[in-house]
């Protein structure tokens, strides 16, 4: 990259590396895992990353004003969460309330991207350069990213740069359609992808301010594809390296660009003069921008109000009791809300507890009879042990001997030569699977792997310290019951693309089991609970961890007790799996009535083996809030399956170092989640996968809406849709802890990018007392303000008095968190 081409190359650089980071990775289909699609901009608010998305994808980060008006005609939301919001927006100090509930009722139109040179061409062409250019770079990449679908796979070995132009040169289909010369075109041009990118930018005529905006737009034009680079180079830096998939997939893009300008340039170059001195403007939030951060912030203050009333609800009376019978920890997951709430419910003497779903444990795990290691952890954080399969590598390769002869009969069932026999000959014979599947008579049956071992190299005082760090991060170093149920979770569906979408987030989008057998065993231990006594934490001899797995489509539990170093007694086992079935029962009764044509509550165990249903479950939908606290202060309040649950004591919690990994770790991640349902409701096209009835697998790693155009990312529109209306709520997620502030205010300080996303309100974080109560807002820039509740707000001024927290006391946070 030259100089000679009217850009320095470290402003290209510079440009073409801030555009990469605004791009959100997507991982493929087999680990799927919840992305923060506004990744990147943490360090913008939600007003400046609308207007960034509208110029970009054509569609903004809010949702649209209808949603607001509804809200507010249902009495959702009333005016003192109006009146609330608006305080802390002091650049809206003309605005009332009531011009608010105005603004609310004017519907604005949809946003245009700002043009690229092939729809410009396409204008003055009339043939459709834009479809063309997605379904030519779709078909490469297909090929080129495939995990092992296609039958004649690409070649490997090369980068995606060299690969494409392998492929372009080649193909004659852009000079079917009326690219003169393409395939000459792109051998000609420069072998590698940073030179090739510099000449585009010249050639194109972009000047340095415009060249961020314009490489976003190119990126975001490729959609899920740029979203798989970008994934790759996750994976690299995460392993201490670096990619250059996604920068190569620029200068492809970017290729067509400067070969559409060459040839239409005659035609475009006064308009795309014009188009580019808009790339240059920097965005800026204008009024109808902040109205709508207002509206969406005024909504999620009146779901901390509904919150907070829950919270400080009195509870239903629970028994005392000097020792638990049962302590069942669950994933944070909020679908286990209601698993722990029922199964509290009917058996009074057990506790449950919320932990992240893959128990602290940082894994890698090898399935039996595969030669693959799965990360079964969260994805910010990188495998530091390993696990596999604890059988004889003999029983091993008789399992990958008959999974090899499958895949070599699948192969020959989809060949495009034998395909036609098998057709002809086996055709007749899968009447009855068509018929058996069409009715919903069989389903996948739960994960029932031979028991996983931790490798040789996991020392007695690693399992010790991996022990300990576990049981303090679940608040559990004393009272422990003389059984102790871990609980992993999955979603056992079938025919359903994005089922690992549906498993266990902290596991890395896989499900839950092995991380809670691998757990279970290491309690059980003895030589490790020796070494926890050295640490202070003593485990009663009478006490049992036992490993379990709970399927939240059908929301029946599966015990692991064969992995049990001795078996349960008969009548804890059976009054165990009694309680677990009867907690079942209750929940499939609650949720029956948030499923679409499900009329009683057994129908729910149909939809799990139903091949045709595209709403098997509802997922995290509904997602809103986190709450870390002690588990009284939750115990028997109906939250919905809205809440992640984490159970949190800080008084237990020396120096808060358990504080810090809860925000820098299960916070991060249930903010990927909601953010992820977010994007997906108010920007589907942008950061939504599109129609589950249109869907086609490619490559093994992701979706396309139809037969072509390009990878879809996010969540399936079933997912949030009910059909009629949208069934998940697009709020930004509110985090609740009990702790003191100022230790909360030390771990943001230490964590600037945790810290930006509360400054910015990509998450809203308030403090519980010791009462329960909300007592404290976090206002940005380590401030806190009083967290008034709009309920607190209706009272004072229904007395006629002023509001507890003043517009004046907002507008100086607001003013200072705004300041540099």
């Amino acid at each position: 990259m030259t100089a000679e081409h009217g850009l320095a190359p470290e402003q290209t650089r510079a440009a073409v590396a801030a555009a990469i980071r605004l791009v959100p990775p997507l991982w493929p289909l087999t680990g799927s895992v919840a992305v923060n699609p506004f990744l990147g901009q943490s360090m913008d608010d939600l007003a400046f990353a609308s207007v960034r998305l509208a110029r970009v994808a054509g569609e903004r980060a809010v949702p649209e004003r209808a949603l607001q008006a509804r809200r507010l005609a249902s009495g959702e939301v009333n005016d003192s969460d109006l009146a609330a919001a608006l305080a802390a927006h002091p650049e809206l100090g003309d605005l009332d309330v009531a011009g608010l509930r105005a603004a609310a009722e004017q519907p604005r139109p949809a946003p245009e991207p700002l043009p690229t040179v092939a729809e410009l061409a396409g204008e003055a062409s009339g043939i459709d350069w834009p479809a063309v250019v997605t379904e030519r770079i779709g078909v490469w990449a297909g090929g080129y990213f495939d995990e092992g679908q296609a039958l004649w796979a690409a070649p490997r070995g090369r980068g995606a740069y060299a690969a494409w132009r392998a492929f372009a040169t080649r193909d004659l289909t852009p000079e079917i359609t009326g690219l003169r010369s393409f395939a000459a075109f792109v051998d000609a041009a420069p072998e590698h992808a940073e030179a090739a990118l510099a000449r585009s930018l010249h050639s194109l005529g972009a000047g340095a301010a415009a060249l961020e905006t314009l490489c976003h737009r190119a990126l975001t034009s490729l959609g899920g594809w740029a979203q798989l680079g970008r994934w790759r180079l996750w994976q690299a830096e995460l392993a201490g390296g670096s990619d250059n998939t996604l920068s190569d997939l620029l200068a492809v893009r970017l290729l067509w660009e400067e070969a559409l300008f060459s040839q239409y340039r005659d035609r475009i170059a006064e308009r795309w003069s014009e188009v580019l001195a808009a790339y240059a403007e920097p965005p800026r939030p204008a009024r109808d921008d902040l109205i709508d951060t207002v509206l969406q912030e005024a909504a999620e203050r009146a779901a901390q109000r509904r919150l907070g009333s829950v919270l400080t609800a009195a509870p239903a009376a629970t028994p005392e009791h000097t020792r638990p019978e049962l302590q069942a920890a669950f994933c944070i997951d909020v679908r286990s809300e209601r698993f722990r709430r029922a199964l509290e419910g009917v058996a009074p003497a057990c506790e449950t507890i919320g932990f992240a779903g893959f128990f602290g444990l940082p894994l890698a795990h090898r399935r039996f009879g595969s030669i693959l290691e799965e990360a079964r952890l969260p994805a910010l954080l990188a495998p530091a042990v390993h696990s596999s399969p604890g059988v004889e590598e003999a029983a091993e390769g008789r399992a990958r001997i008959v999974a090899r002869a499958r895949r070599a009969w699948g192969r020959f069932r989809l060949a495009a030569v034998s395909s036609f026999a098998f057709v002809e000959a086996a055709g007749p014979l899968y009447g009855y699977k068509l018929v058996r599947d069409s009715l919903a008579a069989v389903g996948r049956r739960p994960p029932r792997e031979p028991q996983p071992v931790l490798a040789d190299e996991a020392t007695r005082q690693a399992r010790i310290g991996l022990a300990a760090g576990i049981l303090r991060g679940m608040s559990l170093t004393e009272g422990f019951a003389p059984m102790v149920l871990l609980v992993g979770h999955g979603a056992n569906v079938v025919n359903n693309p994005h089922a690992s979408a549906l498993h266990c987030g902290a596991c890395g989008g896989q499900s839950g089991e092995i991380n809670a057998r691998l757990v279970a065993a290491l309690l059980n231990a003895p030589d490790v609970r020796g070494g926890l006594a050295g640490e202070g934490i003593e485990i009663p001899d009478d006490t049992c961890f036992v490993p379990g797995l709970h399927d939240t489509t059908t929301d029946q539990v599966t015990l692991y007790t064969e992995d049990l170093p001795a078996p349960l007694p008969a009548a804890s086992r059976e009054r165990l799996e009694a309680w677990l079935a009867e907690a079942g029962d209750r929940v499939r009764t609650e949720r029956a009535g948030t499923l679409p044509r499900v009329e009683r509550a057994r129908h729910i165990l149909r939809r799990a083996r139903d091949w045709s249903e595209v709403r098997p479950e509802w997922g995290l939908a509904g997602c809103r809030a986190f709450v870390a606290a002690p588990r009284a202060r939750t115990a028997g309040r109906a939250l919905n399956g809205q809440v992640f649950l984490h159970d949190y004591d800080w008084r237990a919690d020396e120096r808060f170092g358990v504080l810090e990994l809860l925000l820098t770790a299960p916070v991060v991640v249930a903010s990927w989640i909601s953010l992820q349902y977010y994007g997906s409701a108010v920007a589907p096209e942008t950061f939504g996968a599109g129609s589950k009835l249109l869907h086609n697998v490619v490559g093994g790693i992701g979706v396309l809406e139809g037969n072509g155009g390009v990878l879809r990312a996010g969540l399936p529109w079933q997912s949030v849709h009910d059909g009629e209306r949208l069934v998940h709520d697009p709020l930004r997620l509110t985090v609740v802890i009990e702790a003191p502030r100022e230790a909360i205010a030390d771990v943001l300080q230490r964590h600037p990018e945790v810290q930006a996303l509360f400054d910015q309100r990509w998450l809203h974080l308030l403090v519980l007392d010791e009462t329960g109560r909300l007592a404290w807002r976090y206002a940005g820039n380590r401030q806190w303000i009083p967290a008034a509740t709009s309920a607190d707000t209706d009272a004072a001024m229904a007395k006629g008095g002023p509001r507890p927290t003043s517009t004046a006391e907002n507008a100086d946070v607001a003013r200072a968190r705004r300041a540099p």
